[in-house]
């Protein structure tokens, strides 16, 4: 990363779950479990692109 901070790419939890193959439902455990941070406001909860990719690589290792 360069030293001017890295803009958030954050997405809603129906992209978040297309994007990674997962269930919405599964994007908000993660998030309630602190494995993703939450971002957007009250009723619209959105998640960062790359920590997304970076959690589902992560799991992918696991197995």
């Amino acid at each position: 990363m360069t030293d001017i901070a890295r803009r958030r790419r954050t997405i809603p939890t129906q992209l978040a779950a297309l994007a990674i193959g997962v269930s919405e439902a599964t994007i908000r455990k993660w998030a309630s479990r602190g494995k993703l941070t939450r971002y957007g406001r009250p009723g619209r909860a959105e998640y960062d692109l790359d920590e997304l990719y970076a959690l589902a690589e992560s799991l992918a290792e696991g197995r």
